[in-house]
């Protein structure tokens, strides 16, 4: 090195040791991505980007155009707190004891370690954390967390302009439109181009009845209303300034609440849409197949934040920077596992396994019918209390009637390719009893490997007092639990 190089490496190095702490930071900071992560509640693929009839979402559909929409996603549980309590620490719920729905509120329990919230990671690394309250004009996030453990700041704040000036932000942003309750009341006047009922494509194992269609139709009416959300939601990036610089993630907790859907292991359970939109980074009009587990977009979004995803955690990143720092998909998955337990009051252990052609689903307790009681199911699901009635009067196809049988078989395949609505059990075939076999071991692998919590009873403290006395009056626990269930 010559002198004039020598003192021109010597003067930058003492301009940097000079240079305001805020200033370093702003520099250094200036290329590290912003990362918007939208969470729409109870929501299947069920958009017009991914076909579904019916149903108009032309922002989600233009994000879709502008990155990657993954058709191959899939939640590790189709409820809730046990999906986000998976998601926010990139563990499957039942490594890290979070796998029933809303336990652990008041009995103190803690992630196990070394688990950390991925909030904590992006914390240390420089990044300002949001669960975003404010979202748009016209717009709140709904704060939810919904976590299976206890946790304190597990966010810095509630909107990313509460950041430090040149500071990146992760934030959160919920949006609960398409959760079912009284929101969903009075759709059709919210919007200009209702869905109509008689457009709606019901999948076979409901009854073509007015009542399932309005009620199908209501769902896509909130999946509508929620796309404008993300239009402003969208636009406020742009309005700021941030969306070049910021990934935008749009995914769903879990699967539609409908029957078969939320709290179940079939597709409509637990496949979600997945639309990531990264500009200059990730090239648009793309579509993947890959197989992506929703544990994997914590380690995913870790890695581009250019944060080492911790070894303990399950989840693996499914992009990575290619030529010219340009990121692309990789395939990493076989197959994905999905996991069922208590919910609400309703006692039950369900696995699955997902490949792209099969799907195997293990019924811990089969004696116990599809229909058990779930007040939140009796009081909010129309079509169920519909197929009651029907089935009562002998009206069911032999295909909707499945979903009313006393009992359900101890293990189902499901032959996705050709059966796409997992109707035919194939369980029993023996032209398929390698693909079982083949199935069978790898969920007993990941039963062990992960040390699925699942195999243990769980702790009467560890349920809310709302869900203990519904368990209490209905005696709904196995005889086979502690006694300190029977109390």
């Amino acid at each position: 090195m010559n002198r004039r190089n020598f003192l021109r490496v010597v003067g930058l190095g003492a301009a940097a040791m000079a240079m305001p702490e805020e200033l370093f930071a702003a520099r250094r900071n200036k290329d590290r991505p912003n990362i918007l992560w939208i969470l729409s509640e109870d929501i299947s693929p069920d958009l017009s980007c991914y076909g579904t009839p019916a149903v108009q979402t032309p922002n989600l559909d233009k994000l879709a155009h502008q990155g990657i929409r993954f058709t191959s996603a899939f939640t590790t549980s189709p409820v809730c707190s046990a999906s986000r309590s998976a998601m926010i620490t990139g563990m499957y719920q039942t490594s890290v004891g979070a796998h029933h729905h809303r336990s652990h509120r008041d009995d103190g329990y803690t992630l196990p370690e070394p688990v950390r919230l991925i909030t904590d990671h992006f914390r240390k690394a420089g990044y300002f954390t949001a669960n975003v309250k404010t979202a748009a004009a016209g717009v709140r996030g709904s704060g939810k967390t919904d976590f299976n453990f206890q946790s304190k700041n597990a966010f810095d704040g509630s909107d990313w302009n509460q950041r430090k000036p040149g500071q990146p932000f992760f934030a959160q942003l919920s949006i609960s439109m398409t959760h079912r309750g009284g929101r969903w009341k009075n759709l059709r006047e919210k919007l200009n181009n209702p869905v109509d009922p008689a457009k709606v494509k019901l999948p076979p194992y409901y009854p073509d009845h007015p009542i399932a269609r309005d009620d199908w139709a209501t769902y896509l009416n909130s999946i509508q209303v929620m796309d404008g959300y993300v239009g402003k939601i969208l636009k406020r990036l742009d309005d700021e300034g941030l969306a070049n610089n910021t990934v935008v993630i749009f995914i769903g907790d879990h699967g539609r609440c409908h029957v078969r859907g939320k709290q179940w292991l079939y597709d409509g359970g637990i496949h979600i849409p997945l639309i990531i939109r990264w500009p200059g980074k990730l090239k648009a009009e793309q579509l993947c197949d890959n197989f992506v587990s929703a544990i994997d977009i914590s380690a995913t979004v870790l890695k581009i934040a250019g944060i080492e995803p911790p070894k303990y955690m399950e989840g693996q990143v499914f992009l990575e920077p290619g030529a010219k720092s340009i990121w692309k998909p990789v395939n990493k998955r076989d197959y994905i596992i999905a996991a069922r337990d208590r919910c609400d009051e309703t006692i039950d252990r369900i696995r699955c396994v997902r490949t792209k052609r099969y799907k195997y689903i293990r019924n811990f307790m089969p004696e116990r019918p599809y229909t058990q009681l779930n007040r939140y199911k009796e009081r909010s699901y129309p079509m169920l209390n519909l197929m009651k009635e029907l089935h009562a009067q002998g009206k069911l196809t032999r295909v909707q009637a499945l979903f009313m049988a006393p009992r359900r078989p101890n293990e189902e395949l499901y032959d996705i390719r050709n059966d796409p609505y997992e109707i035919n059990n194939l369980a029993a075939s023996p032209k398929h009893r390698k693909t079982l076999k083949k199935m069978r071991a790898i969920l007993d692998k990941w039963i062990k490997d992960t040390s699925d919590q699942g195999q243990f009873p769980e702790k009467f403290s560890a349920i809310t007092p709302r869900d203990r006395e519904r368990i209490i009056e209905d005696r709904s626990w196995p005889s086979n639990w502690p006694a300190i269930l029977q109390k």
